[in-house]
């Protein structure tokens, strides 16, 4: 596979569409909004300029890496020729299914199609589709230049064929993929999500402020960020998303979101994307500050 087509230029997709076109596959980086396009590939490009002057790559490489890489605001024409498509679009089922249904319709019926979703069901994503057997999820972590993490999720039709082949593909990118079985949170989120809703719970309760939290799972148990702070980063409308997946896929009320949190997102107030969760993110300022409804 050389031919890869990226669908949604937000921060997951921008970061996929990279690091393929980094490892010298052609890459077609789709979205309905061409703004977003042009964001994306002005965020490529700074995140190439950034490994230039850490010595990552050379110039020569960035120059390479942005010239592997072509916009397309359609679907139509951005899968035509792909071997492989991973659909990076926003963490929302309906919107998934319907990407999945125009992929099955205009790529070619040998091209795999891959789903970065990080909690919807890739057998659900697949039944909507006439090439099951053809459809995986391929999750990568944020940011994706930096992570080595690929999620890689079996589908209940999903053919081992194509499960070896998603994972040869991930080690040319050097990444480490990791194979799991599709149930809901998959591996990464069903452990990640309750920890974090538990914090948040914490706050709720209160038992401790937002820095005591983070400080404790940072010095005590050697995280690199603290659990709010890390809500705040993922954003606190996904995560709230993926413990809905999670309670509604298994019944259990150990899943169910925490009131604060729901309230948090009603309120808009969703983390870092917003400027304010747990945390205030004043735009250049990389010091933490908490938001004053937790002072």
């Amino acid at each position: 596979m050389k031919n890869i087509s990226v669908i949604g230029a937000g921060t997951m997709g921008n970061g996929i569409a990279h690091v393929f076109a980094q490892n010298g596959f052609t890459v077609a980086l789709i979205d309905v909004q061409i703004a977003q396009l042009e964001k994306a590939m002005a965020t490529i490009s700074k995140n190439l300029d950034r490994q230039v002057t850490k010595g990552i790559i050379t110039e020569e490489q960035k120059v390479h890496t942005l010239q592997h890489i072509t916009t397309y605001s359609s679907i139509t024409e951005g899968v035509a020729n792909a071997e492989l498509v991973v659909e990076a679009a926003t963490e929302n089922t309906d919107l998934k299914l319907n990407i999945f249904r125009q992929i099955d319709e205009a790529a070619p019926a040998s091209a795999v199609l891959a789903s970065n979703t990080s909690s919807i069901s890739i057998t659900k994503i697949a039944a909507v589709t006439r090439r099951p057997e053809m459809v995986i999820g391929m999750h990568f972590m944020n940011p994706v230049p930096v992570m080595k993490l690929v999620e890689i999720i079996n589908g209940y039709a999903t053919r081992a064929s194509v499960t070896e082949t998603i994972v040869a593909i991930t080690q040319q990118l050097g990444k480490v993929p990791c194979v799991v079985n599709d149930y809901p949170g998959f591996i990464a989120n069903k452990i990640l999500m309750p920890m974090l809703n538990e914090a948040i719970y914490s706050l709720y309760e209160g038992i401790a402020g937002v820095e005591e939290i983070d400080t404790i799972m940072k010095l005590g148990m050697a995280h690199p960020m603290g659990p709010l702070q890390l809500a705040d980063f993922i954003g606190l409308d996904v995560c709230l998303s993926i413990l809905n997946v999670l309670y509604n896929g298994f019944g259990n009320t150990k899943y169910a979101p925490c009131p604060l949190l729901v309230n948090m997102v009603t309120a808009g107030k969703l983390g870092v994307k917003s400027g304010e969760g747990f945390y205030n993110y004043a735009a250049g300022s990389k010091d933490l500050v908490v938001s004053a409804r937790f002072k």
